[in-house]
């Protein structure tokens, strides 16, 4: 599929880019285009890589032509770049609707008037029932993507929706890791609050997955297991050897869930099993009002949501075993300081 194609990963100085980057630079990728706004983080990724495929662009989602500018020759498309953090987001929502979702309808229309053959957008599932900005934001772009899929001729646009990506920048292990080093009470918010657990190289194939099979309009989850917030926590202090490391209850912050959902109930009754990965279908239902107004569908008041209360659920020793495929983890039972997966 890629020997001798040019792929183009948006938001590539992230923690999913270099996860790629990792994972494709021995592929027969031609070119990869990492296209971002950091200059910073372009530099480090050029030194570290010292790779001749790997090509940098400077630029913004929110600016079309720096889009179409970097998309033009470009074969595929991983589209990563977005506002993630949910405290900035709610703080700040509308620059989440510039970059989630403006910056992703630029994003698509650019690939399409390019002959881009195909665009895979990275999503969350706090899409799904969203209740922060963040969320909102996503759900919305998922939206502008199932809807460009449409009208699409000739670029397949699929979406693929993960939950927490353990030890990216931003997520709560690195936190909870340097508070025990630190001898500082490992700081949660609810002990039952339950959380889907993916690695960065789950997050990966699951791109790829969608890459390979996906048609026009699909979204694609990977089933994952999930743990509470105590579990991950009881498991970082017994994998640092401080089990008695004290665990402190701060309350649920604005905007957080207590659970997060990868498939609605809707998408549960369309959603195809494909073992590993569910797959949903676009709604393709026109615009006559009868079908949402006068015709009812008796399996979505019978199905349930795919979440991270009713999906695999982690012991602690479940918990570790996933803890130590990670890079940081290793490198942390090593006694390393290091940073958060690049």
């Amino acid at each position: 599929m890629f020997t001798d194609k040019v792929l183009l990963i948006s938001g590539g100085t992230g923690s999913f880019g270099n996860a790629v980057l990792r994972r494709l630079l021995g592929s027969g990728l031609r070119e990869i285009r990492v296209f971002s706004r950091d200059e910073k983080k372009q530099d480090d990724m050029r030194k570290k890589y010292d790779s001749p495929k790997l090509k940098f662009y400077i630029g913004d989602v929110r600016d079309y032509q720096s889009v179409l500018n970097v998309v033009r020759g470009v074969d595929y498309v991983f589209h990563a770049a977005a506002l993630k953090q949910v405290p900035s987001c709610e703080f700040h929502p509308l620059e989440a609707v510039k970059t989630n979702v403006l910056g992703t309808e630029n994003v698509l229309e650019a690939a399409i008037t390019s002959g881009v053959k195909r665009v895979v957008v990275l999503s969350t599932d706090k899409a799904v029932y969203p209740i922060n900005a963040m969320g909102i934001s996503k759900a919305m772009m998922e939206k502008v993507a199932v809807a460009k899929s449409r009208s699409a001729t000739g670029t397949v646009i699929n979406v693929t929706r993960y939950g927490n990506v353990m030890c990216s920048r931003g997520s709560v292990i690195p936190l909870f890791t340097q508070q025990i080093r630190a001898g500082k009470p490992i700081t949660i918010t609810d002990p039952a609050m339950t959380r889907f657990m993916m690695t960065l190289d789950d997050a990966v194939d699951l791109v790829l997955y969608a890459f390979e099979h996906g048609q026009p309009g699909e979204i694609f989850v990977q089933k994952a297991p999930a743990a509470t917030i105590e579990t991950l926590a009881y498991a970082l202090t017994g994998l640092l050897d401080k089990p008695e490391h004290e665990v402190r209850v701060i309350g649920t912050r604005h905007g957080e869930k207590l659970y997060e959902a990868l498939l609605s109930r809707e998408e549960m009754v369309a959603a195809e099993d494909l073992g590993g990965y569910y797959r949903v279908p676009p709604d393709l239902r026109d615009l006559n009002y009868g079908k949402f107004f006068e015709q009812g569908e008796v399996k979505i008041s019978e199905a349930t949501d795919y979440n991270s209360h009713n999906t695999t659920r982690l012991d602690v020793k479940g918990m570790q075993a996933l803890l130590m495929k990670l890079r940081f983890m290793q490198a942390t039972m090593r006694g390393e300081v290091v940073e958060p997966e690049e």
